[in-house]
């Protein structure tokens, strides 16, 4: 939960704000297939029934310190396409989606890419 505080009064953000945000921005990019998940926690929620349907919030970890947001994804692209221009586009997008809905500084998008698919 991220809380701000300004002139008005308080605004605050859920964990699932920002996967479904971010999550939904990565999967409209050029040349990801699917999001990837985290780490054994994940593994098991995600083979869940009721997780199947939220499958691009799979795979993002977002951390909130000192004003700035720090954010993890793990992605599986498509074979062929250009990893780092995938990767900077996805950085660039991600940035500027979570900046604009939030009015958040996005310190730094670490890409992880786990996989290529054919």
């Amino acid at each position: 939960m991220v809380t701000l505080q300004n002139h008005v009064g308080k605004i605050s953000f859920s964990a699932n704000f920002f996967t479904e945000l971010i999550g939904n921005t990565v999967t409209n990019c050029f040349g990801v297939i699917a999001m990837n998940v985290r780490g054994f926690r994940e593994t098991l929620t995600a083979a869940l029934p009721m997780q199947q349907k939220r499958d691009f919030a799979r795979g993002v970890k977002v951390n909130f310190k000192d004003g700035a947001l720090t954010i993890d994804l793990h992605i599986s692209l498509m074979y062929g396409v250009n990893i780092n221009a995938v990767s900077k586009s996805i950085i660039n997008k991600v940035s500027y989606t979570v900046r604009r809905a939030t009015g958040l500084n996005v310190e730094k998008v670490n890409v992880f890419v786990d996989s290529i698919r054919v």
